[in-house]
């Protein structure tokens, strides 16, 4: 959630890779506006990581993000990984999945030095 946030709100980031972060859901003072409030102001590219089976980002958020953004012609990128709970890149978690972390990783890096970080 917070890349996501940054990215639409910093004048300094190149990109940004966000690991399963939240895209849409309630407001409150702490947390006046999510990710999808934002798509259309995305500063930079930001690609997107989540899982499928992941029981508190909906793959309906994830494609109300995915139409957002391609609404304003980002070159964000939406990944799912169609197995991967919650928590997938997190070694130290059951939901852990290395073949799935280890792609998002390798994508990580090849998006930063796409998008010249």
């Amino acid at each position: 959630r917070i890349a996501w946030l940054y990215a639409a709100l910093s004048i300094k980031a190149k990109a940004a890779a966000a690991f399963y972060g939240r895209l849409e859901g309630g407001t409150t003072p702490l947390t006046p506006k999510q990710p999808l409030d934002y798509a259309g102001g995305i500063r930079v590219p930001v690609i997107g990581f989540y899982g499928g089976k992941d029981t508190g980002i909906s793959l309906e958020s994830i494609e109300k993000m995915r139409l957002s953004l391609e609404i304003v012609d980002s070159p964000s990128e939406l990944v799912v990984y169609p197995n991967a709970q919650h928590g997938f890149y997190a070694d130290y978690r059951p939901s852990y999945s290395k073949v799935d972390a280890e792609d998002a990783w390798k994508r990580t890096l090849a998006w930063f030095k796409r998008n010249g970080v």
